[in-house]
């Protein structure tokens, strides 16, 4: 089969930049305030924030198994987020990743390893759907790389699939090995997919062809309700379960018939995905207030792993609309998105929540933070940066080094910040940056005011500067989060501000999976939480907690409720560790939950920092220590 060049009009090949990564974000806190940027160029605001939202997510991505851990689908779509901002901004400083990717995770794998079912070779499994994301992940990196082998791997994906194509409810893709249902997303999917696949193609029929009688299928289905809403898939008698309208499906169905429009220049199918996101765009079920809401948004609710991407891939989609059609409406609506994400549902280390008018939701259901949230909050921001972007952009991020302090009864506690800068430029004069920083009132800042030079090349690949901020705490400082702020500017006309979360703190007691918890999260490493007293490390995952106790410290002594196959160790530098309890039995249902007491004092630092390690004591099984609560009780603190 011969490879073209035939490609939609708004893919476009780059030069292949790559430098190395700089950036090492430690999350503080999920506490949002309300917070902007000075937009005096609004295009250069925009490529700033999805970059310092890309480079968070980038952070969760595990070189090792060439994935984002605990999601294969998901890691697919997070994956093609990044190849979306690659493609939009023109940096591509994350090309080596897609490629690591490719190379480790195209073989078979049993069940477990990178995903809950056997992984068949191919990026192909019993999950129709996670193979058909895969297929677009590839494609888009055949387009930013033009590399043939990417593109011979999504025709692979594609032929797999298309033996899941038969008769059954007069066609449509099965969602699942086991031909158990038909429903929107699988078949979205293959009409985006096979679409893409004639659209790069020279002289291709075949997929044109199948993507025309997805479409027709679809349409006919009857999953595409009265309200221009697209329900979830269809009853064994094939007719519509009338089930939730789900983001994800509307965009899909929205991205396949503009690529088939592209692919044959039938107005009606533009017309059709005009009229679908339209309906999405004025609907109480996908949208409140004018910001895009997924069911499981509401305060009284939480959305599992799969429902945290599900906007992203809806705005992917409406993105794509946008610059196709340049309406007001669809241009102004991924704006709206983009502005509501970065004032109200950003956190201090700029991670982005799921919710994305922000709201903190009940005790039971808290706002959601993970580099889920941040792959789907980071295509509305990929969305709201222009076609072209622009040459030049300025932005900053801050990481507190010690994002928790506990003072002693007397004395000034002493932390540092590192701010980091970055910036493009169209020229090779070095970019001059000044930055000014502010703190709580009683704080001291050294140096308040300093400056960088970022050595731009003048390619869209960013230039990295820091400057070290030194911040002392006094002893009195209240109890709670405490905000220290820099603004960077550069002529001509950049201004960017970024914020650092200080958390005040004389006690230590939280529940795991909550906003309370994350302060003392050192290293989250492959560990998952699926909302509060539920934190686990399956495998060889492991999570890690830093408490930097007071410096008047006598003893220390740590309370955890856990269950499950858990080891816990302690050590004094993050480095060093000595086991301090052990489950030696194989136990799968908690009935060892139990609260347990270690004492902290023999692995105290010379700072009188503590850190705790949970991880699986059985790591071939999967049921490793599950971590519900911790408290700290503490001697001779003032």
């Amino acid at each position: 089969m011969m490879i073209g060049k035939h490609r939609p009009h708004r893919l476009r090949n780059g030069v292949i930049g790559l430098i190395a990564l700089l950036v090492g974000l430690v999350p503080a806190t999920t506490a949002v305030t309300a917070r902007a940027d000075v937009p005096e160029d609004s295009g250069a605001t925009a490529t700033a924030r999805a970059r310092v939202a890309a480079d968070v997510l980038m952070g969760s991505y595990e070189p090792v198994k060439a994935w984002f851990p605990s999601s294969w689908w998901n890691s697919a779509v997070a994956l093609q987020t990044i190849g979306d901002y690659m493609q939009r901004t023109g940096d591509r400083r994350y090309l080596p990743q897609l490629d690591n990717t490719f190379e480790k995770d195209k073989g078979v794998f049993p069940p477990g390893y990178l995903s809950g079912d056997p992984l068949l070779g191919n990026f192909t499994s019993r999950a129709i759907d996670d193979s058909e994301w895969w297929g677009l992940t590839w494609i888009q990196a055949y387009d930013l790389t033009g590399d043939r082998k990417y593109l011979d791997m999504a025709v692979t994906i594609a032929e797999f699939v298309n033996d899941y194509w038969d008769d059954t409810c007069g066609g449509g893709v099965w969602w699942n090995g086991e031909r158990t249902y038909k429903n929107a997303v699988t078949n979205g999917l293959w009409i985006r997919l096979t679409a893409e696949l004639h659209n790069r193609i020279d002289g291709d029929t075949q997929w044109l062809k199948k993507s025309r009688a997805g479409w027709d299928w679809l349409m006919d289905s009857g999953m595409i309700n009265s309200d221009g809403l697209v329900n979830d898939g269809l009853n064994d008698d094939c007719t519509s379960n009338g089930q939730t309208v789900y983001s994800y499906n509307q965009g899909l169905a929205i991205g396949a018939g503009l690529e088939l429009w592209r692919a044959t220049g039938d107005d009606q199918l533009l017309a059709t995905s005009r009229r679908l996101a339209d309906a999405a765009l004025t609907s109480s079920e996908l949208t409140t207030d004018g910001i895009l809401t997924e069911s499981c948004d509401v305060a009284d609710r939480s959305c599992d792993d799969n429902g945290k991407q599900f906007k992203g891939i809806f705005m992917r989609y409406v993105m794509d609309l946008a610059d196709t059609t340049h309406a007001d409406r669809y241009e102004a609506f991924v704006q709206r998105q983009a502005d509501s994400i970065w004032t109200t549902d950003r956190d201090a280390a700029d991670r982005l929540g799921e919710r994305w008018a922000g709201g903190a939701g009940d005790g039971e259901h808290p706002n959601a933070f993970d580099w889920r949230t941040q792959a789907s909050a980071l295509s509305a921001l990929i969305a709201a940066v222009p076609e072209p972007a622009p040459t030049r952009s300025l932005a900053a991020t801050m990481d507190p080094a010690q994002p928790v302090v506990m003072p002693a009864a007397t004395g000034a506690t002493r932390i540092k910040i590192n701010l980091g800068v970055s910036g493009t430029a169209a020229g090779k004069r070095p970019m001059q940056v000044t930055a000014d920083v502010t703190g709580p009132k009683g704080w001291q800042i050294t140096p308040k005011s300093s400056s960088v030079a970022l050595r731009t090349d003048g390619s869209r690949t960013p230039a990295y500067g820091s400057i070290a901020v030194d911040v002392t705490v006094p002893a009195d400082a209240a109890d709670g989060h405490h905000t220290v702020r820099a603004t960077v500017t550069a002529d001509p006309r950049l201004t960017f501000t970024a914020e650092a979360d200080v958390l005040v703190a004389h006690s230590i007691d939280f529940d795991t999976g909550t906003a309370a918890e994350d302060p003392w999260l050192y290293d989250a490493d492959g560990s998952q939480s699926s909302g509060p007293q539920n934190r686990f490390a399956d495998g060889n995952s492991y999570f890690v907690y830093r408490f930097p106790l007071p410096a008047d410290t006598k003893a220390a002594t740590a309370k955890l409720t856990i269950d499950n196959e858990y080891t816990v160790q302690a050590g004094p530098d993050g480095t060093d560790w000595t086991t301090v309890l052990k489950e030696t039995e194989q136990i799968h249902d908690g009935q060892n939950k139990a609260t347990h007491e270690i004492d902290l004092a023999p692995y105290l630092g010379t700072d009188k920092a503590v850190y705790l390690k949970v991880s699986d004591s059985f790591p071939d099984d999967g049921w490793g220590g599950r971590l519900s609560h911790l408290s700290v009780d503490i001697t001779g603190a003032g």
